[in-house]
């Protein structure tokens, strides 16, 4: 129904004949696509690209939707498209299709995340889009990109770590292995941290798993102690306050421990034992 609707509304003679064609479309017909998933382009290797192009001709054309007479938009192959021009190719091989907004972002995002030399960041973005803008559940996602669930939830499950680890994973400083370690640290204090350590001393992802979980533990240890204390001094107020004399409490890493009374006199005594009913 959507394809129809948008046959009518392009009013072109010919759109029927171009459907599903790869034909030499002119490249200053074709804008580019607005819901492109990908932000960075490396400038070297468009230009490898397109010195392959000059060599060997474009292999695989690239994919446009038709928006209206002589008027085209890319749905994938953007890199193919801006190596071409750069080289000022006038035409360029592409394959005509329809479709309408959320297909087009959807067949971009599929496609990007395909690509081979995409950082983890830029994966989970893409995959983060797909379940919020085309409203896909994670099962549904796996099944689009081919790939299992718990990948899928592995590489959004990034999105959680700092802006700064992540744009560290984006200029490749990190692999997601790093990644993935790091996000098992709750405290964004203690994830900067590791990362430092990471960078600094080039720690490879099993000694940062390692790193990783002694943090955890020595944090894990620092709270029981914080708690054990807190609950230590608020016990020896109240049982001073009680008892009108002074009180010990102690403790250790198994919980266990002692409260001492201390007395100053025999009748300070009697008076401590009288308040625990041990003398009437």
């Amino acid at each position: 129904m959507i394809q129809m609707m948008i046959l009518k509304k392009l009013e072109d003679p010919n759109t029927n004949k171009l459907i599903g064609s790869i034909i030499e479309l002119d490249i200053d017909k074709i804008e580019v696509n607005p819901y492109q998933p990908r932000t960075n382009f490396n400038e070297e290797s468009i230009k490898e690209l397109a010195d392959s192009i000059k060599a060997l001709g474009i292999i695989q054309p690239i994919t446009v939707r038709k928006l209206d007479r002589n008027k085209y938009q890319l749905v994938s192959g953007e890199r193919r498209f801006r190596a071409s021009k750069s080289i000022n190719l006038e035409t360029i091989p592409a394959y005509i299709r329809i479709a309408n907004d959320q297909e087009t972002l959807e067949m971009a995002l599929v496609e990007n995340i395909q690509r081979r030399d995409l950082d983890p960041i830029e994966i989970a973005l893409s995959y983060q889009r797909l379940t919020n803008e085309i409203n896909l559940t994670q099962n549904q996602l796996s099944e689009r990109v081919g790939k299992q669930r718990s990948t899928v939830a592995n590489y959004m499950r990034l999105l959680k770590l700092d802006p700064i680890i992540q744009t560290g994973m984006r200029d490749g400083f990190l692999s997601m292995g790093h990644g993935r370690a790091l996000i098992n640290i709750e405290e964004t204090e203690k994830q900067l941290e590791v990362y430092e350590k990471i960078v600094s001393q080039g720690l490879s992802v099993r000694a940062t798993e390692s790193l990783v979980k002694n943090s955890k533990e020595n944090t894990s240890e620092l709270k029981t102690i914080k708690i054990q204390t807190e609950l230590y001094k608020s016990t020896k107020s109240d049982f001073e306050a009680y008892f009108n004399t002074k009180i010990t409490v102690k403790g250790n890493e198994k919980e266990k421990g002692s409260i001492q009374i201390h007395f100053d006199s025999h009748k300070e005594l009697s008076q401590i034992l009288k308040k625990i009913n041990l003398e009437d």
